[in-house]
């Protein structure tokens, strides 16, 4: 029997109008952005669909999604992100970006879950939960510092000016700002 996560639901399918306007064709309502975005992060699929050419949109709305997100105020992709991206385009490297960003994420959301649980753990006043968080944090150092080698490799306008601090200078600031943490979830667990 297939468990509940390995059952594939098919996507929601949303026609886009030309009057702009979202039509949901599971909840036969009229949704906008922000049901999509609503969607999205609760996991939903859909697929948003052109109503007149029939053409997969998706891409466009879900570019739309994160330009409204980001214009509210709360933004999430520095400038210097989105500049080393832009450079990309039309760059020889270009195929690679996607598959780059998508794993990049893949690892980032499993390395969150794992976060989440060894906090969870942390406050319950595991000591092997506070050796799966230090062993988390280093992972997560060392994803970073992979990620930000690549673009500096990729792109040679960057060629190692990302930080000015020597290595020894970085790991003493990490592991102070690591106790610092330790010490005031300690506190919390503490009382």
């Amino acid at each position: 029997m297939a468990q509940a996560d390995e059952v594939r639901v098919e996507p929601v399918i949303v026609k886009k109008y030309a009057n702009r306007r979202l039509y949901n064709t599971e909840t036969s309502s009229y949704i906008t952005l922000d049901h999509l975005s609503t969607m999205t992060r609760e996991g939903r699929e859909f697929k948003v669909i052109d109503a007149k050419s029939g053409e997969d949109i998706t891409h466009n709305v879900l570019t739309q999604i994160i330009m409204e997100e980001e214009t509210r105020g709360v933004t999430m992709l520095p400038a210097s992100f989105l500049r080393q991206l832009i450079s990309m385009y039309g760059d020889q490297m270009q195929a690679l970006v996607p598959l780059y960003l998508e794993a990049s994420m893949d690892a980032f959301r499993r390395n969150q879950e794992q976060f989440r649980a060894a906090f969870t753990g942390l406050m319950g006043g595991n000591a092997s939960a506070s050796t799966a968080f230090e062993a988390l944090v280093r992972q997560n150092l060392q994803m970073m510092e992979a990620a930000a080698d690549i673009w500096r490799n990729a792109n040679p306008l960057l060629g190692g000016a990302v930080s000015t601090r020597s290595e020894p200078d970085e790991i003493k600031e990490l592991r102070d700002e690591l106790a610092a943490l330790k010490a005031r979830l300690d506190k919390m667990s503490n009382g």
